[in-house]
């Protein structure tokens, strides 16, 4: 299989998922019981890609935590504990402490990220060609050094950004192919990648998630996206998640894959 991970986790939604933060205008029309809905359609799908998938107990203390990318950077031998910049998620990290003590065989070594650094799993992009990081308003320059310095053996490099998350601009997918809004995210940042570019109006199916075998999970809505991707190769797998986008949140947002290279 070429994809990064065979194994994610993710956390179910809870009932106070309308209290997240967000950004986005439409972020009190959040219907709770539609989000449960789609996050199960969003497991479901991962399943049927073979990707494992361990499912955490919703936490109704912490309404932002069914974003389970953003709390860590997880792989087979180490893996690094972010800290929130947003104050009102600061919690979610020791929840995903908590709940790894009890799968220990499935993540390495535990390092953390302390202040000032602060680091978020939506400005991290993986690739098997190194690890690129959004300094970005959620994570800093010292949380992006402690990154690399735990990840000793691999490429760290910091991509400046404006965006609320590197991940809102660009993903990658594999054979050193990425999809990109250049418009918000320079393509130089990323030299040597093949490049899927999709216009700015579009950049939210750019949150696009790779599952092996050329399927590329991406939301439902962007035809252009698809067509684009289908042209390149891949096979667009739509999966609804309005409630999500009303927190802020995208595909890559809702699991936290279990890295291979690291």
């Amino acid at each position: 299989m070429d994809r990064l991970f065979d194994l994610v986790f993710v956390r179910q939604p809870s009932e106070t998922y309308v209290d997240c933060v967000s950004t986005n205008p439409d972020r009190n029309k959040i219907d709770v019981a539609l989000t449960k809905q789609q996050h199960r359609q969003y497991v479901s799908l991962l399943k049927e890609a073979g990707v494992q998938v361990i499912e955490l107990a919703p936490l109704d203390v912490l309404p932002d935590s069914v974003f389970m990318q953003d709390p860590a950077l997880l792989g087979i031998r180490d893996a690094i504990i972010g800290r929130f910049c947003e104050e009102s998620r600061s919690g979610e990290e020791r929840a995903l402490v908590s709940a790894l003590s009890g799968h220990g065989d499935k993540v390495g070594e535990l390092h953390y990220v302390d202040p000032p650094g602060t680091l978020e799993g939506g400005d991290i992009v993986v690739t098997d060609r190194g690890i690129f990081v959004g300094e970005s308003s959620r994570t800093n320059a010292d949380g992006i050094r402690q990154l690399a310095t735990h990840l000793s053996g691999i490429t760290v490099k910091p991509v400046k950004t404006e965006l609320f998350h590197l991940l809102c601009g660009c993903s990658y997918l594999n054979k050193g192919t990425m999809i990109i809004a250049p418009e918000l995210v320079d393509t130089k940042a990323f030299p040597g990648f093949r490049f899927i570019k999709i216009p700015k109006e579009d950049a939210y199916a750019c949150d696009a998630l790779y599952v092996g075998e050329g399927k590329v999970v991406i939301p439902t809505g962007f035809p252009n996206v698809a067509n684009k991707l289908r042209t390149a190769g891949y096979t667009p797998v739509e999966v609804e998640v309005s409630e999500f986008h009303k927190g802020d949140g995208g595909v890559t947002c809702l699991s936290s894959p279990v890295y291979k290279l690291f």
